[in-house]
């Protein structure tokens, strides 16, 4: 008889004992999104696997874009010549000339910073080139060649313009959507009484990945890679021509830049917050990948997260209260959190504490730990894809680019721990991740320059 109340008690207090970690990890589980339930090597083979379909052709949700932009390692760089680079992608459109000094040094001028043409509201076909062509005229006469890191999916030509396939990051023209972007603004130039204008188009992880190969001087690296992780995220990387197979008529003897579209990448560990946030979004069932782990999406991935959280009774009635009325969250509040729960200066840290702040802290964390997870998948199926990084003396360079890649609270740290976890310790396969400043613009104008 006694022995029953005894059991009954350390049911009891270890019914109690369940900590906020243990209480958001079982609630990630139920909906998807614990990244403890990712296995990395079985969603690393999916992803070689739908690399490969994309390079053949076949279906694939991987778009594997030949860029017919090579790795020029027999040519310097022309001294105190300059190009006009451009950089569209997210909220901000940017403008700049550049050349490269007899040091191979980076010089940048006339740089200006403007709104993204079409964030704001819808624009018409004109309207869109009009306004970008608004934005370039200053330095229009200052060189006949233009490189435009444009970060939007394109389907590249051997001329080195490119057709807008569709937007993505919420840029409002859809009347844009399968002109030559290069065509669209050149003609724009031209009738503002530009001269004309020789235009290369590339993506801004071939300009992050040149820009890796531009810097890596007597550093022997087997391969490079070029991987952005900030509004949005893309990875790009350098294939041999032979294996692009649906694309006929290429040299077999040489290789070129691809860029994967990895944000559209749909084959990947989901859940029902990540279906609820893309039925928010203006392309629906598309860029799954970029929903999960980049930094305009992280945000409200995270609302949607906290107000099932409340609903489920993780948090104290007087805390699910105030944190289910909250109608937006940002990535930056994520960071913020994370990196000072307690200084009440940010507003979420006004509103729990103790196992409150713990649990929102933990679900924070988590998601955070489940988008690293999910990156460093991206960059292993792409650091194996590349079949380079098997000799330490040559390894993979990886060029890392975005605000919240190297920014957000643990993002950076976590992804090399898993990387190096799989890639180092499971697969023998060495690389090193760079960091360049000002890189996407470096990588721009090399590809106008050498183009």
């Amino acid at each position: 008889m006694k022995k029953r109340p005894a059991k009954k008690a350390r049911a009891t207090t270890k019914a109690k004992s369940v900590t906020p970690e243990t209480r958001v990890s079982r609630f990630l589980t139920r909906h998807g999104a614990n990244y403890r339930d990712i296995d990395i090597d079985t969603w690393t083979k999916r992803f070689c696997s739908e690399m490969e379909n994309g390079l053949a052709g076949k279906k694939s949700s991987l778009k594997m874009i030949p860029t017919y932009i090579e790795v020029d390692t027999e040519h310097e760089l022309p001294v105190d010549k300059k190009v006009i680079v451009l950089d569209a992608g997210g909220t901000n459109f940017r403008v700049s000339t550049v050349r490269f000094d007899a040091s191979r040094n980076p010089v940048v001028e006339n740089f200006t910073t403007h709104r993204m043409p079409g964030i704001e509201r819808e624009l018409a076909k004109d309207e869109f080139y009009a306004a970008m062509s608004a934005h370039v005229r200053a330095v229009a006469d200052v060189s006949d060649s233009i490189s435009f890191c444009f970060s939007y999916p394109v389907e590249m030509f051997p001329s080195k313009d490119g057709k807008l396939m569709h937007w993505t990051k919420e840029v409002k023209a859809k009347a844009v959507e399968g002109s030559f972007i290069g065509e669209g603004l050149t003609a724009a130039l031209a009738a503002n009484g530009a001269s004309k204008k020789n235009i290369v188009i590339l993506n801004d992880t071939v300009a992050t990945l040149l820009a890796g190969r531009s810097v890596s001087g007597a550093r022997q690296y087997g391969s490079y890679i070029g991987f952005i992780l900030g509004t949005g995220t893309n990875t790009s990387y350098v294939e041999a021509n032979r294996n692009i197979t649906k694309v006929k008529g290429l040299d077999a003897k040489r290789s070129q830049c691809i860029n994967i579209e990895m944000g559209g990448m749909n084959v990947l560990p989901h859940g029902d917050l990540d279906d609820a946030l893309d039925a928010t979004t203006q392309d629906k069932g598309n860029y799954r990948l970029e929903k999960i782990v980049s930094g305009r999406y992280l945000g409200p991935l995270a609302l949607l997260a906290v107000h099932a959280a409340c609903r489920e009774g993780l948090f104290s009635p007087a805390a699910a209260t105030l944190l289910s009325s909250l109608t937006a969250l940002e990535t930056k509040d994520i960071n913020d959190f994370i990196s000072m729960p307690n200084d009440t200066e940010y507003s979420l840290s006004r509103l729990v504490m103790g196992d409150d702040a713990r649990t929102l802290w933990h679900l924070f964390d988590m998601l955070v730990s489940r988008s690293a997870a999910i990156t460093a998948i991206n960059l292993a199926s792409v650091v194996i894809r590349s079949g380079a990084g098997t000799d330490p003396l040559a390894p993979v360079g990886i060029t890392a680019e975005g605000t919240t890649f190297h920014r957000l609270a643990g993002l950076k740290q976590k992804t090399e721990r898993f990387l190096g976890a799989y890639l180092r310790e499971k697969k023998g396969i060495y690389y090193d991740i760079l960091t360049v400043e000002n890189a996407t613009l470096i990588g721009t104008a090399v590809a106008g320059l050498m183009n």
